[in-house]
Order: C-alpha cells, then sequence, then structure tokens
C-alpha cells in the first residue's frame, strides 16, 4: 500500500475541505453513507480515501477506495476527480466543471 507523507495528506484535506465540502458530501453518500449530511476528508493512503460522515446525530469514519491506482500526488486528484465525476452519475447529479 502507499502512504503519502504527512504534508502532502494535510494539503490534500485542507483543500478538499475548504473548497470542495459539497464534493465531500456526494462521494461518501454515493459510496458509504446514503443518509450523510455533512463529511469532511481526514485522510488518505493508495487505497482509498477517508471521511468523517455524519449520519443521524452521530460521525462515522468511512473509507472509499479509489477506482484507478494512486501512487504519487499527482494521481491522488485524478482519482479523487473519477470518484467526484462516480458519485455524480450515481446519485444522478450534474456534475459541476471544477
Amino acid at each position: 500500500m502507499t502512504s503519502f507523507d504527512s504534508a502532502v495528506v494535510a494539503a490534500v484535506t485542507a483543500h478538499m475541505n475548504g473548497d470542495h465540502t459539497a464534493d465531500n458530501l456526494l462521494i461518501v453518500r454515493a459510496f458509504a453513507e446514503p443518509e450523510a449530511t455533512a463529511a469532511r476528508m481526514t485522510g488518505l493512503d493508495g487505497e482509498s480515501g477517508e471521511w468523517i460522515a455524519d449520519v443521524a446525530g452521530s460521525q462515522r469514519t468511512v473509507r472509499v477506495p479509489w477506482l484507478g491506482p494512486v501512487t504519487d500526488r499527482a494521481s491522488i486528484r485524478t482519482e479523487v476527480v473519477a470518484l467526484y465525476r462516480a458519485a455524480c452519475d450515481e446519485l444522478g447529479v450534474a456534475p459541476n466543471e471544477h
């Protein structure tokens, strides 16, 4: 399993939680917790992203596997976008052009 330097994980999660809060929620609803009301990204590795989802008044940690390989920082972005687009398809939501 590929792991990433803590600075890379911090940068990715800060970006996702600062600029893509709605995307986080779509990904979590589509692939882990359909009833989630909020989600924030808390980590990632070469296999999956990790989020904390608010569900029915409690928080749950969920992991969503990447759709393709994640081996470097550039591939993280590629796979987050792929998950977002797949989540939009799954939920019948038109994707935003980021």
